[in-house]
């Protein structure tokens, strides 16, 4: 595994340590672990796949939209994306003030 230059210690202050609370990761918040399991759970598949006779392919989502393939995407690729928006909502609405990112929070101007 590359090192990417960097020390021996770099997950430290720089002093040799066997402390594992400073080598061991960041554990994640209570809040944004909650938001991810309700958002899953609030985001599951429910009933059983229908194929109309035009071709479309459809299933309901436990919080009540109907998932569908279209012109230019599958079932599949329209239930990954509706589950990762609903993470991302859940998320975004706990994340603590100030956490450096990538898109900015829906409704929040302390970002």
């Amino acid at each position: 595994m590359p090192d990417h230059d960097l020390p021996d210690d770099h997950l430290t202050d720089g002093e040799p340590t066997t402390d594992l609370q400073e080598t061991l990761p960041e554990p994640v918040s209570a809040p944004m672990r909650h938001a991810k399991v309700r958002a899953f759970t609030d985001h599951t598949t429910v009933g059983q796949v229908v194929v109309d006779d035009d071709g479309a392919v459809t299933i309901g989502c436990a919080c009540g939209m109907t998932l569908t393939n279209g012109p230019g995407w599958s079932l599949d690729e329209h239930i990954r994306l509706h589950r990762a928006e609903a993470r991302f909502l859940a998320l975004s609405a706990v994340a603590p003030a100030g956490i450096p990112r990538l898109v900015r929070a829906p409704g929040r101007a302390d970002d």
